[in-house]
């Protein structure tokens, strides 16, 4: 479906959304399908630490089944990151650049916003964060609407399959958070 960018092409995409770092302190804009998903991952501050090394280090995404493709180890503001998930001519690349990230006492994680060629118009952003009581908590939220023909062709399939990846990544950090999974690759 959309092939895997050339490096010039990553690199030269601009953001395909006006509203960028609304998933920082919202409200989401109006206009968009919104996700919101918490999922409890752990408790204490190592536990924290590890999911938050695992969202900002992409080790989450690809412990997931995703090819990350970043230019940089790290989630910082500006840095570009390709996801893609599927496989062979059915792989779908989508094209990001971090647009906030956060690295506090009981929070970490980042959002990126959508850059020309990705299928969807808008952000994401996934957040760990340690609470009072010790447990800590993952939540992806986001606004997006359909860019590519195929997306908007999926219709009402797209954000059932979002909410899917939502759940997968919170199910991953859980493994990751617990010590468990495979090392990184």
């Amino acid at each position: 479906m959309n092939r895997p960018m050339n490096r010039s092409q990553y690199m030269r995409g601009s953001f395909t959304y006006p509203e960028t770092g609304a998933t920082r302190h919202g409200p989401l804009p109006d206009g968009y399908h919104h996700l919101h998903h918490t999922t409890r991952v752990g408790r204490g501050r190592s536990a924290f630490e590890q999911a938050g090394a695992a969202v900002t280090g992409w080790d989450m995404h690809r412990r997931s089944g995703a090819r990350v493709r970043a230019t940089a180890a790290r989630a910082e503001a500006g840095v570009r990151v390709q996801v893609s998930l599927g496989a062979g001519p059915l792989r779908v690349a989508a094209p990001c650049e971090v647009v906030w990230a956060a690295y506090d006492k009981d929070r970490t994680g980042f959002a990126y916003g959508t850059l020309t060629g990705h299928p969807e118009r808008g952000e994401e952003s996934f957040v760990v964060d340690i609470r009072e009581d010790g447990s800590v908590w993952f939540t992806v939220q986001a606004f997006s609407r359909p860019a590519a023909w195929y997306a908007r062709l999926a219709g009402p399939l797209v954000p059932v399959a979002q909410r899917l990846y939502a759940r997968r990544l919170g199910h991953t950090l859980r493994r990751i958070a617990a010590g468990a999974g495979r090392p990184s690759d």
